[in-house]
């Protein structure tokens, strides 16, 4: 409380000194894994006097969302000003060049002569050019400026992390039995407790947000300086962070603007007022580049809500979700503010997949274990079942858990398309690049970028590629000649999602295509190869399914094959549970080491190989995988 007081005391008589007179200073107070929980929100249970008090004086954002569902992908967006799946750093903890010609916002703020300092997180899924912060550390700080230097600093907070859930470090402020459960989550005593811990944990980073205030007002800054203050996702709560729902994806935003630079604020800036406009993390870095009077360049993607070079509001929200750690998915969502859409484009994997760090949450043990006892409800099943359903539409304002499908509802028949057409006509105007396999993905972009690479039609055509994942992922049982035609397109990309089509499909679909499918374990592109084997084990006949396993075993070991046809072969197998029993004993002599185009991509293998042996485990043993026998009509 002490360092509210201090704040708000500073405000209210004004600042003992000042900096440049025409730039301000931009401080941004950030904060990890944690929702729009806060008093300031209206949320009851929310105990966060420091931020209420900034929100007080300035003002927040009741629409505003981090793009993905986890930190590095949502860093990535901050930092670039492109969404992710434009730049190839959708997937967690990958890493990708920074496109040609670009540069991270901190770099256009000292070209201005601001300081830019950054205490400590950066996480980005971006190759970092050189000096882009003054200073990138745990020391780093406004205070180290040259005197009247103008700054723009960050300073991050990990006390509602995820992590922060299971150690349970901060006394609980809420009693358990207050706690309202997500209509998704089991109402059990563990659930409880964790919520419960989730909002102590908050309640400790808005207290690192008061220090931050108070020091700021101590200095005599606050009445020169813009301050921003926001998580960068959604709750470290299962089906919140890693799933680009509304629970996953919308943040508190909350902005102040001191008197001298009010004229920056937004337009529908109050003191203590709240804004409806939709505002992203891909916006973050026009606006602060608007606000230290500099013009966002045109490729940023983002638009500028305060400053010189503000816009008018967008209408529509986008997130995404790509490879989390070592679990692959595609889904895309979009929303208006009102209503969420989502398009899943691998509906044959669940949105529960063992992502090992989202296990180590107590709530998500317990919840896997009621689903497998049976026990949970239709609403609590959702998260694990398979398909997950080719599209999503939820009402916000009558369902804020997102757990009633209205996609099939002929009264929403309208809002879907209009939701699905905003989706489709992003992923054109960014020209996504998640539709290729993370694996080749970097192939084609091999000697420039993924964003460079998508500008190239002849590299890559999306159109094609785009209309194949439509084709594969929306279950349309009319779709399967189509399919079979695209498993002989020149591109490898649209013969990948011909062959997912099949395994997102029947063992009758997939037997009307075992000649095509026979043949596609011989393409020239692993991934088709380990995607139509896939199939061929899940749903083909017995001898097909034993050459199919044969060749996954094959492109599982990292060493043989690089680190993304390891990790794509090793999903199959691990989502192959039972069938792939004869390969338990060569699952257990597999490296979990080997060559990687980035230290960000060790882990994903051994978490992989950990899993699939967990599961063999209780399997009998079978003879091993045969040699690779001839395919026919290769």
């Amino acid at each position: 409380m002490k360092f509210l007081i201090t704040f708000v005391a500073a405000l209210c008589v004004g600042s003992a000194t000042s900096t440049a007179a025409d730039k301000p200073n931009i401080l941004w107070i950030t904060s990890e894994d944690h929702g729009p929980h806060l008093g300031a929100y209206g949320d009851p249970n929310a105990s966060t006097p420091n931020v209420d008090a900034l929100a007080a004086r300035g003002m927040l954002f009741k629409r505003a969302w981090s793009n993905a569902p986890v930190c590095a992908p949502a860093r990535t967006t901050i930092i670039s000003g492109l969404f992710a799946p434009s730049s190839g750093g959708e997937h967690m903890r990958s890493m990708v060049p920074l496109p040609a010609g670009k540069k991270m916002y901190p770099q256009f703020l000292r070209t201005a002569g601001y300081y830019c300092t950054n205490n400590s997180k950066e996480d980005y899924n971006l190759a970092k050019p050189a000096e882009v912060w003054h200073e990138s550390s745990r020391q780093a700080h406004w205070k180290n400026r040259a005197a009247g230097q103008p700054f723009f600093a960050v300073f991050n907070a990990n006390a509602s992390h995820e992590g922060q859930i299971r150690k349970s470090p901060n006394p609980l402020k809420l009693a358990p039995a207050k706690v309202r459960v997500p209509a998704y989550h089991p109402d059990t005593p563990e659930v409880r407790r964790d919520w419960a811990q989730y909002y102590a944990n908050v309640s400790a980073a808005d207290a690192v947000a008061g220090e931050h205030l108070a020091e700021l007002a101590r200095a005599g800054l606050a009445d020169d300086t813009i301050i921003f203050y926001f998580a960068d996702h959604g709750p470290g709560m299962p089906r919140s962070k890693r799933w680009p729902s509304n629970s996953g994806l919308h943040v508190p935003m909350v902005v102040y603007f001191p008197a001298k630079w009010r004229h920056l604020a937004p337009k529908d800036y109050a003191p203590g007022g709240k804004s409806d406009r939709l505002v992203s993390f891909v916006d973050l870095a026009p606006t602060v580049l608007s606000l230290a009077g500099i013009a966002p360049p045109d490729w940023m993607q983002g638009r500028a809500f305060a400053g010189k070079f503000q816009t008018d509001p967008v209408s529509f929200l986008h997130g995404y979700r790509g490879r989390m750690d070592e679990r692959y998915d595609l889904v895309r969502s979009v929303t208006d503010g009102r209503y969420i859409y989502l398009r899943n484009y691998m509906p044959h994997l669940s949105q529960g997949q063992h992502v090992n760090a989202q296990f180590g949450t107590t709530t998500t043990q317990q919840w896997r274990k009621l689903f497998d006892e049976g026990k949970l409800n239709d609403a609590q099943s959702i998260f694990w079942k398979t398909p997950k359903a080719p599209e999503e539409l939820y009402d916000l304002q009558n369902d804020p858990d997102e757990v009633r499908n209205l996609a099939g509802s002929p009264e929403h028949r309208d809002i879907l398309a209009r939701l699905r057409t905003a989706q489709q006509d992003q992923a054109r105007r960014i020209r996504d690049v998640g539709f290729l396999p993370e694996g080749e993905m970097h192939a084609r972009a091999a000697g420039s970028s993924p964003y460079d690479l998508a500008c190239d039609n002849a590299r890559y055509p999306f159109e094609r590629i785009f209309a194949a994942a439509e084709l594969a992922s929306a279950l349309a049982p009319d779709a399967v000649p189509e399919l079979r035609e695209a498993l002989r397109d020149t591109d490898s990309a649209v013969r990948y999602w011909a062959a997912l089509g099949f395994l997102m499909r029947d063992r009758t679909t997939v037997g009307s295509a075992a000649t095509e499918l026979r043949k596609a374990l011989g393409d020239a592109s692993p991934f088709v190869r380990i995607a139509a084997a896939w199939a061929l084990v899940e749903r083909g006949d017995e001898n097909d399914a034993r050459t199919a396993l044969a060749l996954l075993s094959e492109h599982a070991p990292w060493g043989k094959n690089n680190v993304f046809v390891s990790m794509a072969a090793l999903t199959a197998i691990d989502n192959l549970g039972p069938k792939a029993g004869p390969l338990r004993d060569a699952v257990k002599i597999w490296p979990a080491d080997g060559p990687s185009p980035d230290e960000r991509y060790k882990p994903y293998v051994p978490q992989l190989l950990r899993s699939i042996a967990g599961k063999l485990d209780t399997v009998p043993a079978k003879a091993g995988p045969k040699k690779k026998q001839k395919v026919k009509n290769q």
